[in-house]
């Protein structure tokens, strides 16, 4: 199905507000579909990959419905896990924050149940939780859902697979029979489907079908990394490989405008493209681009649409996209026309377990790859210096300055000193400023590199990534099971960005 604007799809000016202020331009395809379904009152099957945007898609039709006149509860969303209930609850949170007068509630396992008696004393119309704090809470007497108006079962197969098929048919068996019944599940078990025929009427099927996208030939590398560290280890990643002209995508408007901001104040050549400029800017940008008047476009999907650009090396995804799709049209902007190209993508923390679905949906293989350290960096930066002057003097294309050093000889300084005086200025090393004292550095986290596995075997511009399996360096579960599962055949080291010339200062 074809994506839709917010602003299209028939919600609240509250909603919309909301969803803007979030920097969301368009629906995805799961929230297409099933947000007008969900609207009518019909109760809703819906099969969606997690990462699509599914949450939205159940969660504003359903604070559409809240009455906020009422104090009871009348939204119910079932969730397998802590994790995901307090991932449910947050976007909600930010859902209702122009519908000052509803108020949602999150309610699990390990959590403190004073807060939770607090609340639901207080009144609240949404409560998300997982099956077994909700029981507990029914058997207390301290949850009501005889006024509840829509359930909302997310991520059913996964309930089912941990054992709460029981405790789902309580609490469902708790509430009204004529409430709005909700299912979203990545698969359609038999046991699910029997769910489904016993607590629903009628339910409506919404599956978005994703036919498998061959991804363009060219390096594709993920770098996990701390989500406070992406801007610098973007800085770090760009000067390290001398980019001269790239896309970086993010999710958003405001992390667009935020992310375009903090490159040109360190030095970059820098636009930005989103929603949310006017359509006269929006094409003085792109001409700008095409151009390559500027270094990095840092654009949405939006946006970046009908952008082609011949000479384009890399493209950045400093967000993961929501959409699968959006992964295959971003990384395709680069390593046309014959030439190679490159594809970044930045992953924090349960992010990375979308990269095997992203394997398995493009049929390629994403290389984990390694952030460079400052030392790296620099050790680059000074190596393209030396070539840079030796190629210089080889070809014997300069300037005679030779009077700038008899005079500095005839002072009693060696013709080594000079040079070495020099190469400190060309590389931002000279004068009497401390160390401590440059603008540009990182903060404690990268300076140390703590979380990233440090790079090898990079020779003269080769790009080499160490082969790695799929687990993380600390502090990593394995991967959950699931519908998709990585494994693909290991390929050849990169040799990405041979020879590629960076005469930028440091920031470092």
């Amino acid at each position: 199905m074809e994506k839709q604007r917010f602003d299209s799809l028939g919600l609240s000016p509250e909603i919309i507000k909301a969803v803007a202020q979030l920097g969301f331009e368009e629906a995805t395809p799961i929230q297409s579909a099933a947000i007008p379904v969900l609207l009518t009152g019909s109760d809703l099957v819906g099969q969606s990959q997690t990462g699509s945007g599914k949450t939205a898609a159940f969660a504003i039709p359903a604070i559409e419905k809240v009455d906020p006149a009422s104090k009871a509860v009348q939204v119910l969303i079932l969730c397998p896990t802590r994790e995901l209930a307090e991932q449910v609850a947050d976007e909600v949170h930010q859902l209702t924050a122009f519908k000052r007068s509803i108020h949602s509630v999150p309610i699990y396992g390990g959590a403190s149940y004073d807060r939770q008696l607090f609340e639901l004393k207080k009144g609240v119309q949404i409560v998300i939780g997982t099956p077994g704090r909700i029981i507990d809470h029914l058997e207390r007497g301290t949850l009501k859902l005889d006024q509840l108006k829509v359930a909302i079962l997310d991520e059913a197969d996964r309930m089912l697979d941990m054992g709460f098929r029981d405790d789902i048919q309580k609490i469902l068996d708790a509430t009204p029979d004529e409430r709005q019944t909700v299912f979203f599940s990545a698969t359609l078990s038999g046991p699910i489907k029997q769910l489904i025929s016993r607590y629903s009427r009628d339910a409506k099927t919404v599956a978005i079908e994703r036919k498998d996208v061959a991804a363009p030939d060219i390096e594709q590398f993920f770098y996990e990394v701390p989500p406070r560290g992406k801007t610098q280890s973007l800085i770090r990643l760009v000067d390290f490989y001398g980019f001269r002209l790239g896309i970086i995508f993010c999710n958003t408007q405001r992390m667009v405008d935020e992310l375009a901001d903090a490159l040109l104040a360190q030095g970059f050549s820098a636009d930005r493209l989103h929603g949310g400029i006017t359509q006269s800017q929006r094409t003085r940008v792109m001409n700008k681009f095409k151009n390559s008047e500027f270094e990095f476009l840092v654009a949405t999907d939006v946006a970046a649409r009908g952008i082609d650009v011949s000479d384009l090396e890399v493209v950045i995804n400093y967000d993961l996209p929501h959409d699968p799709e959006d992964y295959v049209h971003r990384i395709g902007r680069t390593g046309r026309a014959g030439r190679k190209g490159m594809a970044a993508t930045f992953v924090t923390g349960r992010d990375i377990y979308k990269i095997q679905y992203l394997e398995k949906f493009t049929h390629s293989r994403i290389r984990r790859a390694n952030i460079p350290t400052p030392s790296e960096v620099e050790g680059k930066r000074t190596e393209l210096m030396f070539e840079k002057v030796q190629g210089l003097l080889a070809s014997g294309n300069f300037a005679d300055q030779t009077q700038f050093t008899d005079r500095l000889m005839e002072e009693g300084f060696q013709a080594t000193q000079v040079c070495s005086a020099l190469f400190s200025l060309l590389l931002g090393q000279g004068g009497n400023e401390p160390a401590s004292s440059k603008k540009n550095e990182f903060p404690n986290e990268l300076a140390d590199n703590e979380g990233f596995a440090q790079p090898k075997g990079f020779k003269k511009g080769n790009f080499q990534p160490r082969e790695d399996d799929r687990r993380p360096q600390t502090g990593f579960k394995p991967a959950p099971k699931g519908p998709f599962k990585g494994g693909f055949d290991k390929g050849k080291p990169s040799k990405f960005a041979k020879g590629i010339k960076n005469d930028r200062g440091p920031r470092y």
